[in-house]
């Protein structure tokens, strides 16, 4: 049995450090759980992620036992906004995020395999925010990318060069949440070398 790997069949899931790209996303199904306040130390988060990683390895396996369809997990991702953008580059305020913690999975996962999964999970050990979790479609298309690497925090220079110069340079304004995918393990990973794709929905400012 094969075992597909979407982070190298998704042009969306590449990136280049120093380099913004303009792609386009198709719509893709995640994982969801919903919150606010600081990742570092918001205990909402931490249960978050502790949540949405054993319902997608419980995906997975049933994949591969009940349908003969294999596949890696996919990082951990987010979706992060604020009522003033600015919380995230040049008054960087953590507190006043709000954010969905997600993974992708692949679009014949259907709701009958998602809710099989989470009675799964919750027959085995009930996560906190199990209540919280659903399955849903981003529909992102138009985005701009890069791929940061180092710490999570020095990341608003970045996203300001983003924001305030390459989209509006371009003759785009930006449409959606800020999107981030995960690629290293900040629990494994030291802050250096992490890689993050950080992406931002946007389309063109004459249709604004």
């Amino acid at each position: 049995m094969s075992k597909i790997d979407f982070k190298k069949t998704l042009d969306c899931y590449r990136a280049r450090r120093e380099t913004f790209r303009v792609v386009e996303v198709p719509p893709l199904q995640y994982l969801m759980i919903d919150g606010r306040g600081d990742p570092d130390t918001a205990q909402e988060y931490t249960d978050a992620i502790e949540t949405v990683y054993p319902v997608a390895y419980a995906l997975k396996f049933a994949s591969k036992n009940t349908l003969g369809r294999d596949y890696v997990v996919m990082p951990l991702e987010g979706l992060w906004w604020a009522p003033d953008m600015t919380y995230f580059t040049t008054r960087r305020d953590k507190s006043r995020w709000q954010w969905t913690s997600m993974i992708m999975v692949p679009e014949w996962i259907d709701q009958k395999m998602f809710d099989r999964a989470v009675a799964v999970v919750t027959a085995k050990r009930r996560p906190a925010s199990i209540d919280k979790i659903r399955l849903g479609t981003l529909r992102e298309g138009t985005c701009v990318q890069t791929l940061h690497v180092g710490p999570y925090d020095d990341e608003a220079e970045v996203l300001a060069n983003m924001h305030h110069r390459f989209i509006p340079d371009n003759g785009l304004c930006m449409t959606g949440k800020h999107h981030e995918i995960y690629l290293g393990d900040a629990r494994r990973v030291e802050p250096s070398k992490l890689r993050t794709i950080l992406r931002q929905p946007v389309m063109s400012a004459g249709r604004g």
